[in-house]
């Protein structure tokens, strides 16, 4: 079933970050809960934090209050590339990261990351969706002992900057701030920018004291960092359609029970179809909302950008194989 056709859960009321950290067992007698350290990088506003917040209540509910879950926004526990080494180290024990963050560990899970890779968002959905993923994800806790239980989509990036970008001539020499994987710098180097990998949270203050000259997001996360204040033009280049992994990691994995790696499976599976959900709504309604706040939204025509992008989906920086993605161009012709 389509994720925009799955039903909407909203949070029965808000949750705080930390649970309760008891239980009662079956015997009846009190039972110490497991404490876990959910990390993200993103805001309190954005429903990534939110369903993250349900995911927690939920399990402390379902397992009877054997885990409680405390959700750490905002890099509070570190950027993108500490948290992923903090479920080697662990210091946490749950994270949403990147695709291409998660590709350091094992490259042919960046794939869903690179620019382009997907004609739309059925086409990511049905990859989502898909065994390709599943072997993938199994790869991954293969090589990393570390799990990937769902994929949650991020949205379409596009590139905001004080001019307007209509063909990929325009972005050249462009200073572009980019997340500090290799694959976000694919798009802009094939258009003759100059991607800079600046951490999210240090964005803003970097456009706004010039620092770089454009960055490049989903809709929902330049609202939520307020990127607009500092840039006139959101061009709607939708070079990456992006996703959010959540990964647990090995050592927690390996201390639960079956019947609560199905409970952990299915809550975050059912986050993950409402964080979309979500997301699609919003990249729905955040053109008219940006054009409201004076900003212009800048309609592109992506195939020129397309073109010069696709060459490098097995170039150098590719660390998939050829079957890999042909596999994934295939899925929902």
């Amino acid at each position: 079933m389509s994720y925009k056709s799955q039903r909407h859960l909203k949070p029965s009321h808000m949750v705080t970050a930390v649970l309760i950290a008891t239980g009662i067992g079956f015997a009846g007698t009190v039972q110490a809960s497991q404490n876990l350290r959910f990390a993200h990088v993103y805001e309190t506003s954005e429903p990534f934090h939110q369903w993250a917040l349900w995911a927690a209540e939920e399990i402390n509910e379902r397992t009877d209050g054997r885990y409680s879950i405390n959700v750490h926004p905002a890099s509070s526990l570190g950027n993108e590339e500490a948290i992923n080494e903090g479920l080697t180290l662990g210091t946490v024990d749950i994270i949403y990261t990147g695709a291409q963050f998660a590709g350091h560990a094992y490259g042919p899970i960046g794939i869903a990351g690179a620019p382009y890779m997907f004609r739309d968002f059925d086409h990511w959905q049905a990859y989502a969706e898909s065994d390709l993923f599943e072997e993938i994800a199994a790869g991954f806790e293969e090589a990393t002992g570390n799990v990937p239980i769902a994929l949650n989509y991020y949205g379409e990036r596009h590139v905001t900057a004080n001019e307007p970008i209509n063909v990929p001539e325009d972005m050249e020499r462009l200073r572009i701030r980019v997340p500090g994987a290799p694959l976000y710098m694919m798009f802009p180097r094939a258009a003759g920018a100059n991607p800079t990998p600046i951490a999210f949270d240090e964005t803003y203050l970097a456009l706004q004291q010039g620092v770089v000259d454009a960055q490049e997001n989903p809709l929902p996360a330049i609202r939520a960092m307020a990127f607009h204040e500092v840039q006139e033009y959101i061009n709607l280049t939708g070079h990456v359609t992006d996703s959010l992994i959540t990964i647990v990691s090995g050592s927690l994995w390996d201390q639960l029970s079956e019947e609560d790696r199905e409970i952990f499976r299915e809550v975050f599976q059912e986050a993950a179809e409402n964080n979309t959900a979500d997301i699609v709504q919003a990249e729905e309604e955040l053109v008219a909302w940006f054009e409201e706040q004076g900003n212009t939204v800048n309609e592109v025509d992506r195939e020129p950008f397309r073109e010069i992008t696709v060459p490098y989906h097995l170039g150098d920086d590719a660390n998939w194989d050829e079957e890999t993605y042909e596999r994934l161009q295939a899925i929902g012709q």
